[in-house]
């Protein structure tokens, strides 16, 4: 049996820890560096990095939605441990072997974006680029022993990141989309994404505007935390009640 190499172990560890870890690290880069207010003494500038920001985030929430409607694969383990009952193939992992993956570093692209320093967006995307290798390294790991030739002839047939997109229509369209699905699964991901979009907004707006009068934004912004910890408790009572199987 193939033994666990120093990459693969990081990888463990990261899977495990990564809920605590991850937004520790983002909430360390944000308070090493100042957000940034304006690019080239152009406060304009500035808002279309904004923008762009968001469409990035929305960008990743769309495609990780895209992935879940079709066919789910559970990514958290069981015990935080790398598992799988089955070698999911189909939707859109018959076009690319970690979609969702590829979702989540497009927003935490967005999110070191809507900061702006450039010392946050190196250093966070090769944090997050380096994490999520180990961590796929991890889970190739674990279903090389358990699917053998299965799986070996999965990642010659499929790209690891990249997507062979002339799949996607061939492969979807004898499968139903769960929205109900999306929004049970996926109702964290989003909220953290715009919770952390609002956040850096927020803490410019103190560093930058720290006289309340100077901007009303405050309110809209904590209006828009509260109401997706709101929508994110709503939807939790829901599951419980059975309200939101797919």
């Amino acid at each position: 049996m193939e033994q666990k190499n120093w990459f693969i172990r990081i990888g463990d560890f990261f899977f495990k820890y990564r809920n605590l870890l991850f937004p520790l690290t983002l909430a360390t880069l944000f308070l090493v560096r100042l957000p940034v207010h304006e690019y080239l003494g152009m406060e304009w500038l500035e808002s279309v990095k904004d923008i762009l920001a968001v469409l990035v985030v929305f960008a990743g929430l769309a495609l990780r939605a895209s992935v879940i409607g079709f066919a789910y694969i559970k990514r958290g383990g069981l015990n935080k441990q790398v598992y799988a009952d089955t070698l999911v193939k189909e939707g859109f992992f018959s076009s690319c072997r970690n979609p969702l993956y590829v979702g989540n570093l497009i927003i935490y692209f967005g999110v070191v974006l809507m900061h702006g320093a450039p010392l946050v967006i190196v250093l966070g995307m090769a944090f997050f680029v380096f994490v999520y290798s180990a961590i796929v390294a991890a889970e190739e790991f674990f279903l090389r022993n358990k699917f053998g030739e299965e799986f070996a002839a999965y990642c010659k047939d499929v790209p690891r990141w990249g997507f062979k997109l002339d799949r996607l229509r061939a492969a979807t369209q004898d499968m139903e989309f769960s929205l109900k699905r999306v929004i049970a699964k996926d109702y964290t991901t989003v909220t953290n994404a715009v919770i952390a979009l609002t956040a850096i907004e927020f803490l410019e707006q103190v560093i930058y505007y720290p006289e309340v009068g100077e901007r009303v934004s405050y309110v809209p912004l904590l209006g828009i935390i509260i109401l997706m910890v709101a929508t994110a408790y709503g939807i939790r009572k829901l599951k419980k009640r059975g309200l939101l199987n797919a």
